[in-house]
C-alpha cells in the first residue's frame, strides 16, 4: 500500500469526522460520559481494528480516549488509515 502525500491526507480528512493530521499520523479525540463508557468504545475499537488487521494507537485517560492512525509497514499514512478512521467514525 502506497503512502499519501499531505495533500492526499488533507483530502481525505475531508471525508471524516473531526480528525487530524499530527506528527505523520491522522488523530482523534473523543470524550465519554465516565470510564466505563470509553473503555467500552476502546473494546468496539478494538474489536474492530482485529477484523482489519490495522491497528491503533490508543491512549485513555479516564472519559477520554484518543486514537491515532498510522500504517507502520508502510511507516507512513495510507489508505488503510482511513478506511479504519470512516470505520471508527461509525461506531462512535
Amino acid at each position: 500500500m502506497s503512502i499519501m502525500n499531505e495533500s492526499a491526507i488533507q483530502k481525505g480528512l475531508t471525508s471524516l469526522t473531526n480528525w487530524f493530521y499530527v506528527d505523520n499520523r491522522i488523530e482523534k479525540d473523543f470524550t465519554f460520559k465516565n470510564f466505563v463508557e470509553a473503555l467500552a468504545f476502546i473494546n468496539k475499537v478494538g474489536a474492530l481494528a482485529e477484523r482489519m488487521n490495522h491497528h491503533p494507537e490508543i491512549a485513555n485517560e479516564y472519559n477520554k480516549v484518543k486514537l491515532r492512525l498510522m500504517t507502520h509497514d508502510a511507516k507512513g499514512i495510507t489508505q488503510k488509515d482511513f478506511d479504519l478512521a470512516l470505520a471508527i467514525d461509525l461506531i462512535s
